[in-house]
């Protein structure tokens, strides 16, 4: 008796001792996780920390984090230092059309990109003409969600398209149903109102890309035939838009350009991915210059991102669950 109540002492005692050690170690882990969070986010490389942190600010868990770890006044100035300066400057207005020779009207070319941290698919469009925008209220009107590209593109009898405008995303939990800012389509405003003003990328009735910032009304009286509210501006009449430090991080991006010929640059960069960690917006803009474009803008990335072609979808958009329902695209005929 005296023994087995020794055994179950001693026992006792090693349990004790044991969940003593795996605290300790538990405690240890801790301090090394906070001290390397910290040395990345805070630490001796602010121009790694800003990569970092203005990355993580584009998506939806990672700015929970950063938000933990910053006040907001840390991360505007943050933000304000690694990004694309926002100009006033708008696409020069002209009511001049394009003339496309009838040898390239139907071609359509599909190459891939890559940089150091990203690898991408660019649609180059000849003819601008082809261009068009779902949106979800004109593909449902009774039922107003958003809908995959791929459903815009069968919807309009197209050929290829991409995620266009921006939409309402309350705690991550949007459906794709109400765009953000402005949208016009066949030259009417069906989002949003004349005064809203915010970052507009659209086509005219000559089928020139206009982007920028303006008003609604603005958007109108451009001509704008069809139009979503995203951004930044990347390009302005030939002129690449000034970057600041990181320039908005390594992520998923999705980006519209025309160049002098007419013919019409989609791009798509996937992120977020061991075999593509993304681009910033600076790449973008390498990108789209290389390729001629005169004017450009960053379109809904993220999740969002994501370029059809022949009933495919033909990146890897860095959803688990896939294409990402939007509630505009644009649209290759």
């Amino acid at each position: 008796m005296a023994k087995k109540l020794r055994l179950k002492a001693s026992i006792k005692r090693r349990s004790k001792k044991s969940m003593l050690v795996i605290l300790v170690i538990i405690f240890a882990i801790l301090i090394n996780l906070s001290i390397a969070t910290m040395l990345i986010f805070k630490g001796p490389s602010e121009t790694f920390s800003n990569l970092i942190v203005s990355t993580l600010m584009e998506t939806r868990r990672g700015k929970a984090i950063v938000e933990l770890l910053f006040s907001q006044e840390e991360l505007d100035q943050i933000m304000a230092k690694n990004n694309v300066t926002i100009t006033n400057e708008i696409t020069n207005y002209t009511e001049d059309e394009f003339i496309i020779d009838e040898s390239v009207k139907d071609k359509i070319d599909i190459i891939d990109v890559s940089g150091d941290t990203f690898k991408g698919k660019l649609m180059i469009v000849y003819d601008p003409s082809r261009i068009d925008l779902g949106v979800n209220s004109i593909l449902d009107p009774e039922n107003i969600s958003g809908h995959f590209v791929e459903d815009y593109v069968s919807f309009l009898g197209g050929i290829g398209g991409i995620n266009a405008g921006g939409f309402d995303d309350p705690g991550g939990k949007g459906d794709g149903s109400i765009p953000q800012g402005i949208v016009i389509k066949d030259g009417e405003l069906i989002y949003g109102t004349t005064e809203t003003y915010d970052s507009v990328i659209g086509f005219n009735k000559q089928n020139r890309l206009v982007v920028g910032q303006m008003t609604g009304q603005q958007a109108l009286d451009y001509g704008l035939v069809n139009a979503v509210t995203f951004g930044p501006p990347l390009i302005i009449n030939y002129e690449a838009q000034p970057i600041t430090g990181t320039g908005g991080g390594l992520n998923p991006r999705t980006v519209i350009g025309q160049r002098e010929d007419g013919a019409v640059l989609l791009l798509v960069i996937d992120g977020r991915q061991t075999t593509s960690l993304g681009a910033t917006y600076l790449d973008c803009i390498e990108i789209m210059l290389e390729y001629g474009a005169m004017n450009a803008a960053n379109l809904d990335g993220g999740h969002s991102t994501c370029m059809v072609y022949e009933g495919e979808i033909i990146n890897n958009p860095v959803s688990l669950y896939g294409e990402r329902e939007v509630p505009t695209a644009w649209i290759v005929k």
